[in-house]
């Protein structure tokens, strides 16, 4: 009996509310039978959106794709706080706005958003998945420890509130929309926060959805239900998605399978000096990850993962 090969590849996953990053990976696992599955940024369970899964072969592209921008849809909900700095978070303080503040405030929010957009150090959320002494954050806090996380840096790439302040009926809060870019390590829960603070009032990330990672968009994405082997973006596909592409000629391919060392006659095309680049095959395989020396420096092209050759289909 011929087993069929294992899956490889990328698939973009409209993450629903409810299921952690984790879940999602563990529902791709059982769809399409393989436990080589990773995925690239984590979302928060109340957010929806795009998750990048990596299956297979494709799980070694984890360092390029998990590095890139993100872009957000948001919300944020003036007048109440939380220990989580999202909707599903107990409430830590709450106020009422008054009518002349919620007037007020497209104003003040326009100033503070340019403000953040300055932004190069945040801190992160104590209720976060980084360890501190080997133990998640929010685990500590959730055992009864007091964490204070250090800032970390940060880059926002552009923040727009879309439309107005505005005030949500009967509830003496506000709620703005806005849209948010930023690269890795950037939390919007945290930007809610420090908006309330810029503000003088307590706030809260109340929606989130990703709308892109990279160069994955939502507009490719499919729902868990309907996720199948037929969804899985080619490993090379994904690879020239974040990085340089270089040809190989069938020597260089030989080579670069066998871990170098790399001549200038194995490329067809010059490669990028001091960053990772896709080293394709001539028939369009993705043979490694590899890098030129920097700019000016010396030495050979070097690779830095090798790819296994594809097995054939089954008859």
């Amino acid at each position: 009996m011929t087993r069929r090969p294992a899956p490889a590849g990328v698939v973009v996953v409209d993450k629903p509310a409810g299921l952690t990053s984790h879940d999602v990976v563990a529902r791709v696992r059982r769809r399409l039978g393989t436990r080589r599955v990773g995925h690239a940024g984590t979302l928060d369970p109340m957010a929806t959106g795009v998750l990048v899964v990596m299956v297979g072969e494709a799980t070694k592209l984890g360092p390029y794709l998990t590095a890139a921008d993100k872009h957000y849809d948001a919300e944020v909900t003036f007048g109440v706080a939380t220990d989580s700095g999202d909707a599903e978070g107990v409430v830590l303080d709450e106020r009422a706005l008054s009518s002349a503040w919620i007037a007020g405030a497209t104003a003040r929010l326009r100033t503070a958003l340019r403000d953040e957009t300055r932004r190069t150090e945040q801190v992160p959320p104590a209720l976060s998945a980084i360890k501190v002494a080997g133990k998640s954050a929010h685990a500590r806090v959730r055992a009864g420890e007091t964490v204070t996380l250090p800032a970390r840096p940060v880059a926002v790439r552009s923040l727009r509130l879309r439309g107005t302040v505005d005030a949500i009926p009967k509830t003496g809060r506000a709620l703005a929309r806005l849209t948010v870019a930023a690269a890795k390590g950037y939390y919007v829960r945290a930007l809610a926060r420090d908006l309330g603070t810029s503000l003088g009032v307590p706030a809260h990330l109340s929606a989130l959805r990703r709308t892109a990672s990279g160069a994955f968009t939502l507009d490719q994405a499919v729902s868990l239900e309907a996720l199948s082997d037929a969804h899985l973006m080619a490993v090379a596909d994904a690879a020239v998605r974040v990085l340089p592409l270089v040809p190989l000629s069938p020597p260089g391919v030989d080579r670069a399978r066998c871990g170098g060392p790399m001549r200038p006659e194995d490329f067809l095309a010059p490669v990028p000096p001091g960053v990772p680049s896709a080293w394709l095959g001539p028939d369009g395989v993705l043979v490694a990850v590899g890098e030129g020396p920097p700019d000016g420096g010396d030495g050979a092209p070097r690779v830095r993962r090798g790819f296994a050759v594809p097995p054939l289909d089954p008859p």
